[in-house]
């Protein structure tokens, strides 16, 4: 049986004037699934959801969200979206239920049932003891989770999250996680954007890669590490002082397979599935500050994708 198809877009496009803030994507998110948006700032990704939360509209191509038109059915649409924004912004002059409460007034949710909805989405985001503390109290691992328990409250079909673990600790973060993977147990649609590729990698379980406003990547995390990386990264850190020696040495250690070059770092790994592990690195380490054996990750195919270049 086939997955409910929950978001279509086909060509959709996003201009603001002469600037192309998303170039003709297509994507699909289908119930129970949590799809990943990742890309550089400027990608196109908070203008991709911002015309799926219906607040921006679309400039060209189709988008559908529940088989619904954004343009004519915006508030039916929003009835069903929880949106967990980049920036908390919760009421401060509430306590934490407080918040919980006065969202639920805006789907006409009654009182009882709002306080029970609440007491579980602060059970799920471990928010229980917190129920009569100021927003002012809160550390800001506890106003992400809050974020998102207000987003539940309404018993969403789709929990849009748009970077939402951004300026949290590692502690806090690997929580928020936690939270997040038991909503996906029970069976809660998710779409995510985030710069943590680690976040994307823990939670996703397809993802498309954005750059200058169109996709250029997408796949299943494990997939796209093995068809742009490999299974292993030699990284060869240079020396300063003999960087060129290292450098020349690097190039004739990764002989055969893909090298990209930095300032300080050589980074070497094989797209066919060739043997890293079986290189000969003792010249190379003769010369070079460090060499460093590791398995591949997301990070490396976003980063051969889209640069390791600044993006301002």
């Amino acid at each position: 049986m086939q997955a409910e198809t929950l978001i279509e877009a086909r060509g959709l496009t996003k201009r603001f004037g002469e600037f192309t803030a998303v170039d003709g994507i297509d994507f699909e998110v289908v119930r129970g699934e949590c799809l990943g948006f990742l890309g550089p700032n400027g990608a196109g990704k908070t203008s991709t959801i911002r015309m799926i939360c219906c607040v921006s509209p679309t400039t060209g191509g189709v988008l559908r969200v529940f088989g619904l038109d954004p343009a004519r059915e915006a508030r039916a649409i929003k009835r069903r979206l929880g949106v967990v924004p980049q920036d908390d912004n919760l009421d401060t002059d509430l306590t934490v239920v407080e918040n919980l409460l006065a969202y639920a007034r805006y789907f006409d949710i009654p009182s009882a049932e709002a306080r029970r909805r609440a007491d579980v989405a602060l059970d799920q985001m471990a928010l229980t003891a917190k129920a009569r503390s100021k927003i002012g109290d809160l550390s800001g691992g506890m106003k992400r989770r809050l974020t998102v328990a207000r987003a539940l409250v309404s018993d969403p079909e789709l929990l849009i999250l748009d970077e939402p673990t951004t300026g949290l600790d590692p502690q806090a973060r690997h929580l928020f996680w936690q939270r997040l993977r038991q909503l996906k147990r029970e069976g809660k649609t998710m779409l995510l954007t985030t710069h943590y590729m680690e976040e994307a990698a823990q939670l996703c379980d397809r993802v498309v890669i954005m750059d200058e406003a169109r996709i250029i990547a997408r796949g299943r995390p494990r997939e796209l590490i093995e068809q742009h990386i490999g299974q292993l990264v030699v990284e060869v850190r240079l020396d300063p002082e003999r960087r060129e020696r290292g450098l020349a040495a690097a190039r004739r250690f990764a002989n055969g397979f893909t090298v990209e070059e930095t300032e300080d770092v050589v980074y070497v790994y094989a797209e066919d599935g060739g043997r890293l592990d079986r290189l000969d690195a003792g010249e190379v380490t003769a010369v070079a500050e460090d060499v460093i054996q590791r398995r591949a990750t997301l990070e490396d195919v976003f980063l051969k994708l889209t640069g390791r270049g600044l993006i301002e």
